[in-house]
């Protein structure tokens, strides 16, 4: 690691301009740019207008249409993707052969195959350039707390889970021509809603071993699904449901973790403070024990400036990220697994899906009813 960056602000450029980053990415490192941590140099959009008008008003000094050309004038330390998922894949190869780290919004990208090969564009070992994604759920204190009691075993093993993601969606949201399509916004429900309180799950509970899933397309008029269903079995034993909708008008976020010692609950919608965490303890349970897992300490939201903080934190250490490598594939790849299971009807274990399986290319795996070719032939028919 070289001690240029353990010393001045990471060269940060900002790649798309949308309302992403006008919304969460930009306040986040104004904060850490007011600390001295990182420094906004560029923005690159395909829109010029629109670049210019979002570096003029976050005083960046560099606005353009031309990525690779930004990526040669000004060698950013790193790249902030806040574009549409089907362009993740190039634009994050791009930066990484540029030397850049990357911290791409979700959905990371299509395809576990896309995944793979941004990942062959990292440096070998930990200290990067590497690539992340935007999952931050998983650092807000709360995750931070319990996910410490899990790991140390203060709560008995691991049961039973519960994982909730039911939002609403009107047909005014799928009016706009590249949401609900595959190639465009990269999955239904299970891959653009419900993937932050799964990537929570799955960090929380340890690694999956098995998923047996279901996916309808019960309102809305588009390729990918509108509710997905799926039970999971962990490595640990313990087992769990995990549902996705955007049909459902009382809209709640909830994870659940029925343990041996304990119950830990966390009900919010888009983040979560300390507040929103609950732990119940099994009878019997001392008071000073109890007490202490109640105490969750300074109170950090789940936001992208949470794990901004982390992510600058690991890069100056050469440290990789949490949600780099497999740290970030694991959510992917049991997505991945839902739809396959909910396509094909059978169960799909962790590590089955490789080259060669149509699911490890395209999401859809070509399914009949649920490929862009055959979905809306299916119900022109029906």
């Amino acid at each position: 690691m070289s001690s240029h960056r353990s010393t001045t602000p990471l060269r940060t450029a900002v790649v798309g301009t949308g309302g992403i980053a006008r919304s969460s990415h930009l306040p986040a490192l104004r904060t850490l740019a007011d600390a001295g941590e990182v420094e906004l140099v560029a923005a690159v959009d395909v829109d010029m207008d629109a670049v210019r008008a979002f570096a003029a008003g976050a005083g960046i000094p560099h606005a353009s249409t031309d990525l690779d050309a930004t990526l040669a004038e000004l060698r950013p330390d790193l790249v902030v993707l806040c574009t549409p998922p089907a362009v993740h894949r190039d634009q994050a190869v791009t930066a990484l052969k540029a030397g850049a780290w990357v911290w791409c919004e979700k959905p990371p990208c299509p395809s576990l195959a896309d995944f793979d090969a941004i990942e062959t564009a990292e440096r070998p070992g930990d200290a990067g350039p590497y690539a992340s994604i935007v999952f931050q759920h998983r650092f807000g204190s709360g995750a931070r707390h319990v996910r410490r009691l899990l790991r140390d075993g203060a709560f008995g093993r691991p049961l039973v889970a519960h994982c909730q993601t039911t939002w609403y969606r009107d047909t005014a949201y799928y009016s706009v021509p590249w949401r609900g399509r595959w190639a465009t916004e990269g999955g239904g429900p299970a891959m653009g809603h419900g993937i932050h309180q799964t990537d929570l799950l799955l960090d929380l509970m340890g690694p999956w071993s098995e998923v047996r899933g279901m996916a309808a397309r019960l309102v809305h008029d588009v390729e990918t699904e509108d509710v997905s269903t799926a039970q999971v079995r962990f490595g640990s034993g313990a087992v769990a449901t995990v549902v996705n909708s955007v049909l459902s008008p009382d809209e709640v976020s909830r994870i659940r973790i029925d343990c041996e010692l304990a119950t830990i609950e966390l009900t919010h919608l888009y983040g979560y403070r300390n507040a929103d965490w609950r732990i119940t303890p099994a009878p019997g349970v001392p008071e000073e024990t109890v007490a202490a897992w109640r105490d969750f300490g300074t109170d950090e939201p789940s936001s992208h400036l949470a794990q901004l903080r982390a992510l600058v934190a690991d890069i100056r250490a050469g440290r990789r990220h949490a949600t780099s490598g497999a740290g970030g594939r694991q959510t992917l790849e049991f997505i991945t697994a839902l739809y396959k299971s909910a396509f094909t009807d059978t169960p799909v274990r962790a590590g089955e899906i490789g080259p060669g399986d149509p699911y490890y290319t395209e999401l859809h795996g070509g399914a009949q009813g649920w490929a862009p070719d055959t979905a809306r032939k299916e119900e022109a028919h029906a």
